[in-house]
């Protein structure tokens, strides 16, 4: 008896819930089309922020805007930061970011974005949320609305954080280097959630321990002396030690590192010359280094060193033009709180139903949502996938073996309606866990 009642309890709050997102879904697909058609880029989310302020004062929220504190001080931080109280208990961090990619959209939707703007550098550039951020915005302002409604059903102190910059991994340092966690309370718990281009939407992924990796760039100038091409032999040619760098950087993930840890060195961009008949003084190597443990990376980038310094004087490069290997740290890789991210996937098998929620390897790619856990995985985070591609469409691409368009890609096209819907239930049914009474 009391089993058939719990089970009729826990039917009737999922069905309050589908009631309270189908009223509000209407508003929430407009909005999601209006921030796909007026993106902007990193540091400029001027009034993206003003809309997603504006959104959660009107909900009740106590809400600061343009947080945040840049290294460069040229840049306006457009960060929001909204508080909730209800009571005592936990305290919640909610993540969403907030800028769009240099990116030109060929979807042909009826709200494509057809944004054109100027770059840092000053160059002419499209604009588009070719990764899901106007998705994650979408179901954190329905997920904001919810728990408004319910808040019977939850104790303690939400943090719904606006987040701009994170494509250029500066948001959540920017935001914590403006005293995020003095200035609001600190979290017992950080959520978030981001987009699929390979899942379904109606489903999330989640995935335990280590889920996406560290990111550093790093440049190499690979120097030499430059001269006539018909006269190598007065030369010193950068462009045979760059081949050589870049063949021998090779070595480092398939001899030098434990198979068990996964990392990944790859050279994006090389540029050198100007002409067919002239040696030039230097090469220019862009490299992105992945990694999930810091002792991985921090390897790797001195075998980088090692390797580009090296290759160099073996060549007969004199020291004193030996390559300059310059390195920029992104982002630390992305910990999912394994005890956390178990309970939540629970919490949102209840939700959608078990076979809606998949556990997943962890990826490559990196996320400045690493932040907010501090050093040491200090505070226990997670953030999950949410599946966003027309089941149709997955469904012909497995057929025919065409791939799906991924994310940064200018023909990457979520579903609206049941990716944003199953985003609020997701990370609803997440918080009201975590913060239950």
């Amino acid at each position: 008896m009391a089993v058939t009642v719990l089970l009729t309890t826990a039917s009737n709050a999922q069905k309050q819930l589908d009631s309270m997102i189908d009223r509000e879904m209407p508003t929430l697909i407009a909005n999601y089309k209006m921030l796909h058609a007026t993106p902007e880029l990193s540091h400029y989310e001027e009034k993206t922020s003003a809309f997603v302020a504006k959104e959660l004062r009107a909900m009740g929220y106590e809400v600061t805007d343009h947080f945040g504190k840049y290294d460069n001080p040229k840049w306006t931080s457009y960060g929001v930061v909204a508080v909730l109280k209800n009571g005592k208990g936990p305290t919640v961090l909610v993540r969403s970011d907030m800028d769009a990619l240099p990116v030109e959209e060929k979807t042909g939707l009826p709200y494509a974005s057809k944004v054109r703007t100027k770059n840092d550098a000053g160059e002419e550039v499209s604009v588009m949320h070719a990764c899901g951020h106007d998705i994650h915005l979408s179901s954190f302002l329905g997920t904001a609305r919810m728990l408004v409604q319910l808040k019977d059903q939850w104790h303690g102190t939400l943090i719904f954080i606006g987040q701009p910059a994170e494509e250029v991994v500066e948001g959540a340092k920017a935001m914590l280097n403006d005293g995020l966690y003095t200035k609001s309370p600190k979290p017992d718990y950080a959520i978030a959630l981001h987009d699929a281009s390979e899942m379904e939407a109606g489903k999330v992924g989640y995935c335990p321990g280590y889920s996406f990796a560290s990111s550093t760039t790093v440049d190499i100038t690979v120097r030499g002396i430059g001269g006539h091409g018909a006269r190598p032999e007065m030369t010193k040619d950068p462009i045979v030690v760059a081949a050589q760098v870049v063949l021998a950087l090779q070595t480092i993930v398939s001899r030098e590192n434990s198979p068990l840890d996964p990392s990944i060195v790859t050279i994006g961009s090389i540029h050198g010359g100007s002409k067919s008949n002239i040696i030039p003084d230097e090469v220019r190597l862009q490299l992105t280094v992945r990694a999930f443990k810091e002792e991985v990376r921090q390897s790797i980038l001195a075998s980088i060193k090692r390797i580009a310094k090296h290759t160099a004087l073996a060549a007969g490069v004199p020291e004193n033009r030996a390559p300059i290997v310059n390195v920029t740290e992104g982002s630390g890789a992305t910990y999912n709180d394994p005890a956390l991210s178990q309970r939540v996937a629970t919490a949102m098998e209840k939700t959608l139903g078990a076979q809606n929620v998949v556990k997943l390897p962890p990826f490559m790619v990196s996320e400045d949502f690493s932040y907010y856990s501090l050093e040491g995985h200090q505070i226990p985070t997670m953030m999950f996938w949410l599946g966003a591609v027309d089941p149709e469409t997955m469904a012909k691409s497995k057929q025919t073996g065409s791939p799906l368009p991924s994310l940064h890609s200018g023909l990457f096209q979520p579903l609206p309606e049941p990716t944003i819907r199953t985003g609020i239930k997701a990370m609803t049914s997440a918080v009201l866990e975590l913060m239950k009474k």
